[in-house]
C-alpha cells in the first residue's frame, strides 16, 4: 500500500486551503483514475481525519504515525484502515475502551485536544467549548428534510440497507456520504443540516406576507420557507451571481413559483436603495456570512486552514449588512438573525449591537446545539421593528 502512502503526502503537501477540500479531493482524483473507490475513500478519511487531528499532535512525531493515530481518533472504521496499518500502532484498533485520547496516551502518543484550535474565542450560551473541540473529531451525519412520500422514501431506503433515523417531524438522519441521490427521487427530499431546518421553527409565515432573504446563497432558507407557506411574496438576493442562478435552479425542481431576485453587496448601501427604494418587508431572513465555526466537524480544513485575524473583519462585515436591511422592515415586522458560528462575537454581540443602534427590539435568541445529534450548530435570533 505504498502508493496510498504517496498521494496522502501529495495532497496534504498541495492542498493550501483555498478551494473546499471536497473538490479539491475529486479534482485530484480525476488526475488519478488508477484509484479505486476503496483507494479514494481511504485517501479521503486520511485527508479529513490529518485536519482534524493534526495539529493537537507533538510535532516531531512521525509522518505517518499521525496519519495512523489520526485515523483512529476519529473512528475510522478497522476494515478500511488494516491495509495500511502496520507496526506497533496496529493495537489500537483492539484497545478497550471510549476514551480514545486515553488510549492513545497508554501508547505514547500525546493528544492535546486544546492545540487544534487554541484560541480562546467566547462561544455562545448554550455550547461549552470543551465538547465543541470534542465535536471536530467525529464527521456529521446526513440529514434530508423529506417534502412528500414519506412511505415511499423509508421503504426505498429499507429496500437498500441504509440505516435511517427520524430526528424530528420531516427529518431524517442517514450516514455520511451514503449516495441517496441514485435512490430517492430529487423534488422528495432537501439535503438540509438537522439545525439548518430548526431555524424554520421561528419562521411562522403567513399568507400574503413579503418576505426578504437577503443572503439567499443557495436558498436553503427559502426553499423551507416557501415548503412552510407557499403563498408568500418571496425576494432573495446575493451578491454572487451564479450562487442566485442554483438558487433558481433549485427553485424550478421543487416547483416553486420563482422569487423576485437581486444581485446585491449588502455592504453597499446605495444598492439596497437603488433595489427598493421605499420598499418595505415583513420578515428579513438575515443569514450573515460567517466563520463556518458551527459546522468545521464537516468540514474540518477550515478549522485548520482559519486565521483567527479575520473574526474582526467578519463581524463587521456582519453589523454592517444586518443595519444596512434592518431599514427595509416594516412597522412590527421581524429581523431573523441566523448564523451557522458558534462565536459570540458573530452572534449574541452582533444582534445586541443592532439592538442598540436600531429600533429593533431582540425577542428571541437561541444556539441550536447540534453536537448531541451529530449535526452542525446554529444561531438565530429574532429581533421585531
Amino acid at each position: 500500500m505504498q502508493y496510498i502512502w504517496e498521494h496522502i503526502r501529495t495532497i496534504l503537501d498541495t492542498y493550501k486551503g483555498g478551494a473546499p477540500l471536497s473538490y479539491f479531493l475529486k479534482n485530484y482524483f480525476k488526475q488519478f483514475p488508477i484509484l479505486g473507490s476503496r483507494d479514494r475513500k481511504i485517501l479521503s478519511e486520511m485527508a479529513y481525519n490529518w485536519y482534524r487531528c493534526e495539529k493537537g499532535m507533538p510535532p516531531e512525531m512521525p509522518f505517518e504515525e499521525k496519519v495512523i493515530a489520526a485515523l483512529y481518533l476519529c473512528g475510522t472504521q478497522t476494515k478500511l484502515i488494516e491495509p495500511i496499518v502496520e507496526g506497533p500502532l496496529q493495537s489500537l484498533w483492539l484497545s478497550p475502551g471510549n476514551d480514545r485520547i486515553a488510549v492513545l496516551d497508554k501508547n505514547g502518543i500525546t493528544f492535546h485536544l486544546h492545540d487544534i484550535f487554541p484560541s480562546n474565542y467566547e462561544l455562545s450560551d448554550g455550547i461549552s467549548t470543551e465538547d465543541w473541540r470534542y465535536s471536530m473529531l467525529v464527521q456529521p451525519d446526513l440529514f434530508i428534510r423529506v417534502r412528500k412520500k414519506q412511505e415511499r422514501i423509508t421503504t426505498l431506503l429499507h429496500q437498500n440497507g441504509i440505516i435511517y433515523q427520524w430526528l424530528f417531524e420531516n427529518c431524517l438522519a442517514l450516514p455520511n456520504g451514503v449516495a441517496i441521490d441514485k435512490i430517492l427521487q430529487a423534488d422528495d427530499y432537501v439535503v438540509q443540516d438537522a439545525s439548518s431546518q430548526m431555524t424554520g421553527n421561528v419562521f411562522q409565515p403567513k399568507a400574503g406576507e413579503d418576505w426578504y432573504d437577503c443572503c439567499a446563497g443557495a436558498g436553503g432558507k427559502s426553499l423551507l420557507l416557501k415548503d412552510m407557506q407557499p403563498d408568500i411574496k418571496l425576494t432573495v438576493s446575493d451578491k454572487r451571481g451564479t450562487v442566485l442562478d442554483n438558487l433558481e435552479d433549485r427553485f424550478r425542481l421543487y416547483h416553486h413559483k420563482l422569487p423576485e431576485s437581486f444581485l446585491i453587496d449588502l455592504t453597499d448601501e446605495e444598492q439596497l436603495e437603488l433595489s427598493f427604494d421605499d420598499q418595505k418587508f415583513d420578515t428579513i431572513i438575515c443569514d450573515v456570512p460567517c466563520t463556518g465555526s458551527g459546522t468545521w466537524a464537516r468540514t474540518p480544513e477550515q478549522l485548520y486552514f482559519f486565521d483567527p485575524a479575520s473574526l474582526e473583519h467578519v463581524t463587521n462585515t456582519q453589523r454592517t449588512i444586518a443595519t444596512n436591511v434592518a431599514k427595509y422592515i416594516k412597522p412590527g415586522g421581524r429581523l431573523i438573525y441566523i448564523t451557522c458560528s458558534v462565536f459570540k462575537a458573530e452572534n449574541e454581540d452582533v444582534v445586541n449591537h443592532l439592538a442598540s443602534e436600531t429600533s429593533l427590539k431582540i425577542e428571541h435568541t437561541e444556539l441550536i446545539n447540534g453536537l448531541d445529534y451529530k449535526a452542525d450548530s446554529m444561531f438565530v435570533s429574532v429581533l421585531h421593528n
